[in-house]
């Protein structure tokens, strides 16, 4: 190697170690950055030797990403904010205005927070993507390949329409010694909850009048608009089935058109028509079938309050939101219930520490990565969320201070080489002299 290729290999030690060097740096300085993915310089020989013994060698760098190398977790109790345990990246859209098929890149970054429109957005003002569910719970057909049914993951003030109550069933525990009595005592009454096509909460009264015939009660059925009719209950005393009801008779409707009482006896069932409406509703209530105890049921003692089972719910509003780790953020609504929102996917890829670096934590698709693909949160290979906690830096503090010193000693020796080099070619012109 001739003095000159000489400085140009200790000039080249200079550039690597300087590159390795900014990295390190970068790592240090991002060492606290929400997502960030440590990178580092990795030395590659530069140049070769050739077939008659001459050489023009050096060193170059080339660019490493650690990528897949998950950082430490980090509690912030926002439930908002979101940790992928395990592989995988979130969706996110630099600009939702402009559409959701462009514009979307990958982070780890989770500190998503809803913006002042609901969107979740994290610190570097990224927003989150995913899949809608319809109103019936289903994500249906999506394309896990493309962004093309990604939409931002929206949790502004929603409302949860109301369904209409159709089916209503009774039970609890009437006291026989209150029947059969020459002047039997008041009524017990109950009060039940349904709701209307519009999710309105309304109320059924049901009262239990014990009888001066032993184990027999009248029940009466009343709304607002007045009572609907009555039928007489009566219970077994003995045997098998004693406390079940035994059988119903004296149906009667009290009702006035267009509302409406009918009773099925060998169910144990009243069919409503309620007036509420231009057009009436249609409610079955449900006492008991005979001989079976899964209604209402008679034995001594004190009278227990009764459980009322019905379907349908009022309207509510969006109070809060939830997120599991298979990725599905749920709303709690001020009714009660309790719906699946959207999706959150995480994207995977053959090769992730191959992902091109953007700005803001981000990563792009580049060859030496693969394509993506938008997998649902704990499936095969892919992480599970967590939420409430975001995802620190994969830097080591540590490892990076020592890096750093490495680099320092490289660089200083790939100097003296230059200075050595410089030395000896004062030496060669001074041989003229």
């Amino acid at each position: 190697m001739s003095i000159s290729n000489a400085m140009a290999a200790g000039v080249s030690g200079l550039t690597a170690n300087s590159n390795a060097v900014e990295r390190i740096s970068n790592n240090i300085a991002n060492a606290d950055t929400i997502g960030y993915r440590r990178s580092f310089a990795q030395m590659i020989t530069s140049g070769s030797t050739s077939a008659t013994g001459g050489t023009s060698t050096g060193v170059a760098t080339t660019i490493t990403h650690s990528n897949s190398t998950e950082g430490s977790y980090t509690e912030t109790s926002v439930s908002s904010n979101l940790t992928v345990n395990g592989s995988g990246f979130f969706v996110v859209n630099s600009n939702i205005e402009t559409g959701y098929t462009t514009g979307n890149m990958f982070t780890r970054d989770g500190s998503f927070a809803p913006d002042e429109d609901g969107n979740l957005v994290n610190g570097q003002g990224l927003y989150l993507m995913g899949y809608a569910y319809d109103e019936t719970g289903s994500l249906g057909t999506v394309d896990r390949s493309t962004f093309s049914d990604l939409e931002p993951v929206n949790i502004a003030s929603q409302a949860i329409n109301g369904t209409a109550t159709t089916e209503v069933s009774i039970s609890g525990t009437l006291p026989s010694q209150e029947t059969g009595l020459d002047e039997p005592g008041d009524a017990f009454t109950t009060s039940v909850e349904f709701y209307n096509s519009l999710g309105e909460a309304d109320r059924l009264t049901l009262s239990f009048q014990p009888t001066d015939v032993d184990d027999t009660w009248e029940v009466t059925i009343s709304g607002t608009d007045g009572d609907y009719g009555t039928v007489t209950m009566s219970f077994n005393n003995s045997g098998a089935n004693a406390g079940s009801p035994s059988g119903y008779a004296n149906a009667t409707s009290l009702a006035t058109a267009p509302a409406a009482f009918a009773f099925d006896a060998a169910t144990g069932e009243m069919s409503l028509t309620i007036n509420n409406g231009d057009t009436p509703q249609q409610l079955t209530l449900s006492l008991g079938a005979p001989d079976e105890f899964d209604g209402l049921t008679q034995f001594a003692g004190d009278y227990t309050p009764m459980t009322v089972e019905a379907d349908g719910a009022e309207s509510g509003v969006l109070t809060s939101v939830e997120f599991d780790e298979s990725g599905d953020v749920w709303g709690l609504f001020d009714n009660g219930n309790r719906k699946v929102l959207y999706s959150v996917p995480l994207a995977t890829f053959a090769n992730a520490d191959g992902l091109a670096t953007s700005n803001n934590s981000t990563f792009q698709v580049s060859n030496d990565s693969g394509a993506f693909y938008l997998s649902a949160a704990g499936t095969g290979e892919t992480g599970t969320l967590t939420s409430g906690g975001v995802e620190g830096s994969n830097v080591d503090i540590a490892q990076e201070l020592t890096s750093l010193i490495q680099r320092q000693r490289a660089y200083s020796s790939n100097a003296k080489i230059i200075t050595t080099a410089d030395e000896m070619l004062n030496e060669t012109v001074n041989l003229k002299r």
